[in-house]
């Protein structure tokens, strides 16, 4: 028998048995933690939407294919495959840009080549830096992102430059 199938009806229930037990409204709690729900939105909706629009820019202007040319020498003296270029760059930014990237990459190179790998390597060891920081900071209310952008771009980094070594030791290319 599949228990699986009963971990939320579980949690739910026991959710509402702790409710009762400690008399909470919890009508009340749902709609005032909604309502803080609200709120949080209207503080972060600005960042996420200048974030979007950005993404959205770079890619239509062509800014991207030309900051991917100029990289690749770079990118080559790192060890990184250029046909990756277009990940590192959006990928701090948006997460749904980087998988849309990732799967062209997919599609081009093939899942099971060193380039793919890469991409996929790049894609579970990196973060989307900008989003998180406009997302958590600007739900905490934290506008100072003073030390927090360049740790987490140096982070970004390694993740790429370790994600692409770490292919080609594997993979023995």
């Amino acid at each position: 028998m599949d228990f699986s199938v009963y971990v939320v009806p579980g949690l739910l229930l026991a959710a509402a048995v702790a409710a009762l037990y400690r008399k909470v409204d919890v009508y009340a709690a749902l709609t005032a933690g909604a309502g803080q729900g609200l709120s949080v939105i209207t503080r972060i909706l600005p960042s996420l939407v200048a974030l979007l629009s950005a993404v959205y820019m770079l890619r239509a202007s062509g800014a991207l294919e030309a900051l991917t040319a100029l990289l690749s020498p770079v990118m080559e003296a790192l060890g990184i495959p250029p046909e990756v270029t277009a990940l590192l760059l959006i990928r701090p930014v948006s997460g749904s840009g980087a998988l849309a990237a990732g799967s062209d990459i997919m599609a081009q190179y093939g899942p099971d080549s060193y380039i793919g790998r890469v991409a996929a390597v790049m894609l579970g060891s990196t973060e989307t830096t900008f989003y998180t920081v406009a997302v958590y900071f600007g739900a905490a209310g934290i506008r100072r992102t003073r030390y927090t952008i360049p740790a987490a771009l140096t982070a970004d980094l390694a993740g790429f430059v370790f994600s692409a070594l770490a292919v080609r030791l594997l993979m023995g290319v």
